[in-house]
C-alpha cells in the first residue's frame, strides 16, 4: 500500500512537471513539404486540436520546410532540432526504406527516431482527361510514356511510379523537383505533367475540383486491399503477374503507407514528454471536434500509435538481402 501510494505520487509529480514545461510553451510541428498539400493539411487540422490533449495546453504551430521530398525536414529533425518535446516534424515513411537502401542526403538512422505516431494512407495515380487516358489498359497500352510529376526519392510520388513501371510495365516519364503535391497538382492542371500518384485522402481534398468535374481521374489503387471509395478502380497488386511483383508492391508500397505521414521526434528526446505527445497523438486522431474538421476537409484518418511506428521501421531492417537490393536497383537515382 505504501509502495503503491508512493508510486502514484511520484506520478503525479512527473505529469506535473510536464505540465509546468509546456504551460506558456510553443509546438512546433515541421512540415516537409510545401503549403497546400496533403501533409500541410493534416498537420494543420492536428495543430488546432492537438493542445488541449497536452498538459499545459500548450500553442501548436506548423511550420513549412520543403525540400527533397521532405528529406530536408527529416534530416533536420535528427541532426538539428532540439529533444525538447517542443518540436515535431512531419516527413514521409518511405524516407525509412530510402535509408536502408543506401539512398543520398540520408543523414539519420530511422530506429534512433523518437515516434509520436502516423497517420496511414491509401495509394492511387491519377491523370488529367487532357492526357488521353482514361484507365489502366489505356494507360499499359499507351505508346508514349506518360508524364507524371514527382518530388524526389523517398516520396510516394516519386516511388510508386518507380515500382509500377518496373513490376507492371507502365509507360511512365518521371519528371521529378517539384516541392510538394500542391505544385505537382498546379503542373497537372496546366498541361506540364499529365498527373502523379500519391495519398488518395490528399488527392480527395486537394484535387477535389478536377476530379469531380471529370478534368482529372483515378486510373489506379495500390493498396493491400481496395480503398472503400476506388472500388471500382484496379488494384496494382492484382495486375501483377509474378510473386517477386506482389512482393515489391508489397514491400515498397504497401508497407511505405502504413508509416506514410509520421511525425517523429529528435532521438534523445525525454521519454516522459515523448509519452505525453504519443498519447496526446492519439486523443487528437479520436476528438470529435478533430474528426469534423476532417469530414469537412474531405479528409480520412488512419491512425498508428508510436509504438507501431517502432515496430514497422524495426522490421523494415529485417527485410532479406535479395529483396533489398531488387528494391534498390528500381527505386535509387541512376
Amino acid at each position: 500500500m505504501i509502495l503503491l501510494l508512493v508510486f502514484n505520487l511520484a506520478s503525479q509529480k512527473a505529469l506535473f512537471a510536464q505540465e509546468t514545461f509546456y504551460k506558456g510553451k510553443t509546438v512546433r510541428i515541421i512540415v516537409g513539404f510545401s503549403a497546400g498539400g496533403g501533409f500541410d493539411t493534416y498537420a494543420r487540422v492536428i495543430a488546432r486540436h492537438m493542445g488541449k490533449h497536452i498538459p499545459g495546453g500548450p500553442a501548436i504551430l506548423v511550420e513549412n520546410m520543403p525540400g527533397a521530398g521532405s528529406l530536408i525536414t527529416a534530416n533536420h529533425g535528427y541532426n538539428t532540432a532540439k529533444p525538447d518535446g517542443l518540436t515535431i516534424n512531419n516527413w514521409i515513411g518511405g524516407l525509412v526504406l530510402q535509408a536502408l537502401l543506401g539512398g543520398k542526403g540520408i543523414q539519420f538512422h530511422a530506429p534512433k527516431f523518437e515516434w509520436v505516431g502516423a497517420l496511414q494512407d491509401s495509394q492511387s495515380c491519377g491523370l488529367t482527361k487532357a492526357s488521353g487516358v482514361s484507365n489502366v489498359q489505356e494507360w499499359l497500352a499507351a505508346k508514349n510514356p506518360v508524364k507524371l510529376g514527382g518530388t524526389a526519392s523517398g516520396s510516394t510520388d516519386v516511388d510508386i511510379p518507380k515500382i509500377l513501371k518496373a513490376t507492371l510495365g507502365l509507360p511512365i516519364q518521371l519528371v521529378e523537383g517539384y516541392k510538394g503535391t500542391a505544385d505537382i497538382r498546379i503542373a497537372a492542371d496546366s498541361g506540364e505533367v499529365s498527373g502523379y500518384c500519391g495519398t488518395w485522402a490528399g488527392m480527395k481534398s486537394t484535387w477535389s475540383q478536377a476530379l469531380e468535374s471529370g478534368n482529372a481521374h483515378v486510373v489506379v489503387q495500390i493498396n493491400s486491399k481496395k480503398h472503400q471509395d476506388l472500388i471500382n478502380v484496379p488494384n496494382a497488386v492484382d495486375l501483377a503477374k509474378t510473386d517477386e511483383a506482389r512482393e515489391l508492391i508489397k514491400m515498397g508500397i504497401h508497407y511505405q503507407a502504413d508509416i506514410s505521414r509520421n511525425y517523429s521526434l529528435p532521438p534523445a528526446t525525454p521519454k516522459e514528454r515523448v509519452a505525453i505527445l504519443q498519447k496526446a497523438f492519439l486523443q487528437t486522431v479520436k476528438d470529435k471536434d478533430f474528426l469534423a474538421d476532417v469530414q469537412k476537409a474531405k479528409l480520412s484518418v488512419e491512425a498508428i500509435s508510436g509504438d507501431d511506428v517502432a515496430r514497422i521501421v524495426s522490421d523494415y531492417s529485417a527485410m532479406k538481402p535479395e529483396l533489398v537490393n531488387k528494391l534498390k536497383e528500381i527505386m535509387l537515382p541512376n
